[in-house]
């Protein structure tokens, strides 16, 4: 298992959300109350490029929406997980079934899969759990 002390893994994180472009948003809701809401539209405004992945939706934050990863026409940096943790595995299988693999699988405070993550990293794919990706680029980056 990979492990990091807070300073490493601040590090990395903060590395890989000044390069990263694209984020592909799983469970991205239309509600504009609801948590993956605000965090893509911040994300948005913050200069990413965020594709919205929700199978119930056609468009939402003003984006198009694509009801799965694999229907995501272009490759994407991260992939952004706000699902229930016993949902995130089939969703990494979806990630490693991508013809060009992401540079971070995140999953949102609250959200962990240890078993989904060990599978990611063995793809050399960097996993971050159970953290904020708005709070930690407020944090880190801004």
């Amino acid at each position: 298992m990979q492990t990091f002390s807070s300073f490493q893994q601040s590090s990395e994180i903060s590395q890989l959300l000044k390069v990263a472009k694209t984020i592909a948003i799983v469970g991205l809701s239309p509600k504009e109350n609801r948590p993956s809401n605000v965090v893509g539209r911040y994300l948005v405004a913050v200069g990413y490029t965020v594709y919205p992945i929700n199978p119930g939706q056609d468009e939402v934050i003003g984006k198009k929406c694509y009801p799965v990863l694999g229907d995501l026409p272009f490759p994407v940096d991260i992939v952004n997980i706000f699902r229930k943790s016993e949902e995130v595995r089939p969703i990494v299988d979806e990630v490693l079934a991508l013809p060009h693999l992401p540079k971070a699988l995140w999953m949102q405070q609250g959200i962990s899969n240890e078993e989904a993550a060990e599978l990611a990293r063995k793809k050399g794919i960097l996993v971050v759990m159970d953290r904020c990706i708005k709070i930690d680029h407020e944090n880190l980056i801004r």
